[in-house]
């Protein structure tokens, strides 16, 4: 069966493990935990290397999460044009299978155990209510300031308790990177299954 053809067939599969790949070839989380080192002369966090390790093992398990929610509200609740018709959302009942194929296939590529798939699960759920109710408040954000999201409060705890605003605003800049490359490998997934479709 031709790429195109399995790639519409299968987009929850695709779409994770495209975010997957994407994320450990941009290198959002190492570049972002140098780049803090760095800009605050925090280096002992990079001298042991087994911690170090873990700290970006942990670190990537969040990141994995702000871009599978991001990835997740772009193709369900963001409205798609659909020929003639006005923009509209994915229908819940497809959005529902789409969500369970796709944490299906993720928990098979990361090689996870079922209780693994289950806490991912549980965070991801997290994730999502803390998300709609900052939605519920939005406000603008000044510059400075970080984000309100889940992924930048448990990344600054992680990385550096005791330079929490430090660690939350480089936090925030990461999470920015993650959304952004969550947007492009969607489109980039939705595209492929538009043109794989029409053939």
């Amino acid at each position: 069966m031709p790429r195109e053809r399995q790639n519409a067939i299968d987009a929850p599969g695709e779409l994770a493990q495209r975010i997957s790949e994407a994320l450990i070839r941009e290198r959002v989380v190492p570049r972002f935990v140098d780049s803090y080192v760095v800009e605050n002369g925090r280096h002992a966090l990079q001298v042991h290397a087994s911690l170090y390790r873990d700290l970006l093992a942990l670190l990537q398990r969040e990141a994995l999460l702000a871009l599978t929610v991001r990835a997740l509200a772009i193709v369900c609740n963001e409205p798609r044009p659909a020929g003639k018709s006005k923009a509209r959302p994915m229908p819940r009942r497809d959005a529902t299978a789409f969500r369970r194929k796709f944490l299906a296939s993720l928990t098979r590529q990361q090689g996870w155990t079922a209780g693994d798939a289950l806490d991912f699960q549980r965070d991801l759920q997290m994730y999502e209510e803390l998300q709609t109710r900052a939605a519920a408040k939005r406000r603008t954000r000044k510059p400075y300031e970080a984000a309100d999201h889940p992924f930048v409060d448990r990344c600054a705890f992680l990385l550096d308790s005791s330079f929490m605003e430090n660690a939350r605003l480089a936090a925030s800049r990461a999470l920015t990177a993650i959304e952004q490359l969550a947007a492009a490998v969607t489109e980039q997934v939705r595209s492929e299954r538009v043109h794989g479709g029409q053939r």
